[in-house]
This record gives structure tokens, C-alpha cells and sequence, in this order.
């Protein structure tokens, strides 16, 4: 009988998928991974790690399997919050969740279950593992989740054939419908349990408050740019290469204090991004504000009016060699070389048409379609169909 360790996180999704295995016949056990426990921090109630620990250990009496709860906090603190702080720091927007995933789930918690026997882990992810053979080698192809609207697959995005070949992903093939009412009808405690929200294993941060742990407040302007944004750009026809054409494109707009007017004061220009509308708190104009780009050398923000602002869209980006993630090595790319994709900078947006191009020091995406808010720091991934094939941090 093949030995299964599910991360149970006291959740529906993570319940079921303990319960499907079960009934698949896998020896299956449970674990709680405690990695966080600040709640000063946290909005307690929405995601309290107290209470999610007792809904595992209670999913794990009923499906009458073994369970126990470790701490991987120290661990956690080292490879995902120190990490976030530094990228804020830095003016960049980190994504902790694909982190977590690459880090703590699928690489501390694997090797714990392997060490203790586990022939596979699981965990509650909206996606699915597939393997064929390749001039007779397995490889496994990492796939989106049947359920279009709650597909995971891009916080997977950093997994690597050795971690898919040890993982199940038990409800990849069902809808969250389906997954409630197996919930139910097998009278699980977490059927109707609301799905946990903000950052893996934490909850729902307020995260001013978790910033200003260690980046403290720092007065700074705000301008609002010009309603002329095309005037402010430094437009370009006349380009020698492919290469020089997508750096121009993909590289961030560079504002002064003089292209537009102060219109206020924020605490810290680390703790926006671009994008952002909420946490401004200023008034009075015809259309919402957005961050449209964050100075923090200078700790200035740079603002303008409306979600349609040019000044929030881009045509390229790019990822630098070392920030390059094939899932698929076969399927990668060498210099001068391009490849048609679909592919997606946050999730739940919906997949984008896009072209790789692959030179010496990395890699660009340009875009079919201008895309709104393409923050440094953040994942994308790229997707052939419905496989995702490939990764990178933007530069």
C-alpha cells in the first residue's frame, strides 16, 4: 500500500483531498504545518493558525487517520518573510504564495514526508500532474486545475520535475462545487468553511502593519502625473535590434517631480505598488487614483486618474537568465530562439497571448495585448495549452 503525507490545512480543500485518498486505498496520514503565529498582525478571525489546526486534527479523527502538527515557523521566517521584507525594500511587489509552495510545501514538508516514508505528498491545489515518456524518461507535465476560476497552477509555477513526480493533487480534476459536496455529503466540519485568504500559512495580513515590523514609516510625496502621459515618454522608432526594441518596451517608466503636481503625503513608498488604488487616501478628482510607478530612492509615488491610465500598461517584460524557471527542461528555449506562449503575471488573471525571446542575459515576453499593472518582483508563468511550462521573476 503506497504511504500518502497530505498537508491537512484545515480547510475543505485539503479535507477532501485526505478523504479521496482514503477511498483510493493510499495509507494516508495527515499533517498541519504551523508556520506563523503573530497574530498582532493578522486580522485574527479570518485565518487564526489555532483554529485551523483543530479543523485538521478533527478531519483527521473522522477519516480515522494518524495526524500531528509541526513547526516549520523558524523556517518560514528565514525563506518567506525575510525574503518579502527585502523585496519591499527594494521597491518590488514579492509573490510569498509561490514562494511558500517552492520553499515550504514542496521542498521542507516533501522532505519530511519522504523521511518518514511517504511514497507521494498531497495538498489541496486546483491542478493536476500528468507524466509521459520522453526518449524514455519520464517527465511530468504540471497542468491547470479542471475549475477554470479556481485553477492554482501559478502557484506551482517554480516546481521542478523531481517535486512533481512525489506530489498528488487529489481535487485537480474536480470543481469547487464538487468539492463542497463531497465535503458535505461525507459530513466533513470544513464543508462550508470559507476559503483563507492573504498570504500562505499567515491569513489575511494587514500589511502596512506587517511592513512596518521593519520598514518604518518614512514621509514622502505624491504626484500626479500629467494628464499628457504621452508627452512625459521618451517615444522611439528608430531601433537597431529586436533586443533593443524589447528592453525599451519592457523597461519601467522614469518620472521626475516635475512631471506633475504634489498632491499629498504617504508614509512609506515601500508599501505600494503599482496598480494600487486603496491606501491613498486622497480625494477630489474625476476618476480614482492608481500607483502607476514607486520611486524609493527618492520615496516618491507617482499617480494618475483612472483604471484605463496608459501610464498602468505595458507591452513587454523581462526576466533575467538567473530568474528563469523551465518545469519542463525539455521544452526550453536557447539564445536567439523564440516561442509562442500563453501566459499570466498574477493569478486568476486569464491567460494572454505573448512571444518568449530568449538572449544571453535572459529572457523577454512581448505581449500581444497590452497588460495593466506588470510589477517587478512578481512571477510570471507561460503556458503551452494548459500546461505550464515555465517561470521567472520580472525584472
Amino acid at each position: 500500500m503506497k504511504k500518502v503525507i497530505v498537508g491537512l490545512s484545515g480547510g475543505v480543500d485539503s479535507s477532501v483531498s485526505a478523504l479521496l485518498l482514503k477511498q483510493q486505498g493510499y495509507e494516508v496520514i495527515g499533517l498541519f504545518m504551523k508556520n506563523w503565529h503573530d497574530e498582532s498582525v493578522t486580522i485574527s478571525n479570518d485565518c487564526p493558525w489555532l483554529d485551523d489546526s483543530n479543523d485538521a486534527m478533527l478531519i483527521a479523527e473522522k477519516l480515522q487517520i494518524p495526524f500531528q502538527t509541526i513547526d516549520l515557523s523558524k523556517e518560514y521566517q528565514l525563506r518567506i518573510i525575510d525574503y518579502m521584507f527585502n523585496e519591499y525594500k527594494s521597491g518590488r511587489t514579492p509573490n510569498p504564495d509561490v514562494l511558500c509552495n517552492r520553499e515550504i510545501k514542496f521542498d521542507i514538508f516533501l522532505n519530511i514526508a519522504i523521511n518518514l516514508g511517504a511514497d507521494y505528498i498531497a495538498t489541496g491545489h486546483y491542478a493536476r500532474v500528468s507524466n509521459i515518456k520522453v526518449d524514455n524518461q519520464n517527465i511530468y507535465k504540471l497542468l491547470s486545475g479542471i475549475d477554470s476560476e479556481k485553477d492554482q497552477s501559478y502557484f506551482l509555477c517554480q516546481l521542478n520535475q523531481n517535486q512533481l513526480s512525489k506530489v498528488i493533487f487529489p481535487i485537480g480534476e474536480l470543481t469547487k462545487t464538487e468539492v463542497r459536496h463531497i465535503a458535505k455529503k461525507n459530513n466533513l466540519i470544513t464543508a462550508e468553511k470559507k476559503d483563507s485568504q492573504g498570504l500562505c500559512f499567515i491569513g489575511k495580513v494587514k500589511l502596512p502593519e506587517f511592513l512596518k515590523q521593519r520598514l518604518m514609516p518614512n514621509e514622502g510625496k505624491v504626484i500626479k502625473i500629467n494628464d499628457d502621459f504621452n508627452s512625459l515618454i521618451r517615444s522611439r522608432n528608430d531601433f537597431n535590434s529586436k533586443r533593443e526594441y524589447l528592453y525599451y518596451l519592457s523597461s519601467p517608466y522614469s518620472f521626475s517631480i516635475n512631471d506633475g503636481e504634489i498632491i499629498g503625503k504617504h508614509q512609506g513608498s515601500y508599501y505600494y505598488t503599482i496598480g494600487q488604488r486603496k491606501g491613498l487616501d486622497i480625494g477630489g478628482f474625476e476618476k480614482p487614483l492608481f500607483v502607476i510607478e514607486t520611486d524609493v530612492q527618492n520615496n516618491i509615488i507617482y499617480v494618475a486618474m483612472g483604471d484605463d491610465h496608459p501610464g498602468l500598461f505595458k507591452k513587454a517584460l523581462f526576466v533575467q537568465f538567473s530568474d528563469i524557471h523551465w518545469v519542463r527542461t525539455d521544452l526550453s528555449i536557447q539564445e536567439n530562439e523564440e516561442l509562442e506562449v500563453l501566459f499570466r503575471v498574477r493569478y486568476r488573471q486569464p491567460l494572454q497571448k505573448g512571444t518568449i525571446f530568449m538572449f544571453k542575459e535572459g529572457l523577454y515576453i512581448l505581449f500581444k495585448k497590452s497588460i495593466s499593472s506588470v510589477t517587478a518582483g512578481q512571477f510570471v508563468s507561460w503556458y503551452l495549452d494548459d500546461e505550464l511550462i515555465g517561470s521567472g521573476v520580472i525584472n
